[in-house]
């Protein structure tokens, strides 16, 4: 919907810069021109840090360090949650609560606290609603039918 938040999950990022990655890669690539289109794109510090990580080490064909840096400073041009203490006590809740991973819990307390409508995730349980911020798998077919 115009004008909600949504929150992208670091896999999501990176899948649009691996050209490797097949249809995930173009799936990922569309949501990231629909968000720069509308201007509703939310990210965390955390995102930030792991966008940088996994495209310079972990994809098939890494980007060098400066094309890197751009792509991070372009992305910090979106709305950005700042991790703080605050955080990580809040991500303690989420992890306690609903069992995922710490670092998962940190980037659904910053999707929430961000103001986010949706998470885009594939690490996530598609469909779940988390204090108001909906997960969605964009890869799934059944983000299609909704």
């Amino acid at each position: 919907m115009p004008g909600e938040k949504i929150f992208l999950d670091t896999n999501i990022i990176v899948y649009a810069y691996d050209v490797s990655a097949g249809e995930k890669h173009l799936i990922a690539r569309k949501v990231m021109v629909d968000l720069w289109d509308s201007g509703n794109g939310l990210l965390s510090t955390q995102v930030l840090q792991e966008v940088f990580v996994s495209v310079t080490r972990k994809i098939q064909k890494p980007l060098d360090i400066i094309r890197t840096k751009e792509v991070v400073s372009d992305l910090m041009k979106w709305d950005i949650f700042i991790n703080d203490s605050e955080t990580i006590l809040g991500a303690i809740d989420i992890h306690q609560q609903y069992q995922y991973s710490f670092w998962d819990s940190m980037i659904l307390y910053a999707a929430i606290n961000g103001g986010a409508s949706t998470l885009l995730s594939e690490d996530f349980a598609c469909g779940q609603t988390v204090l108001g911020t909906k997960i969605k798998n964009p890869f799934s077919n059944s983000l299609t039918s909704e």
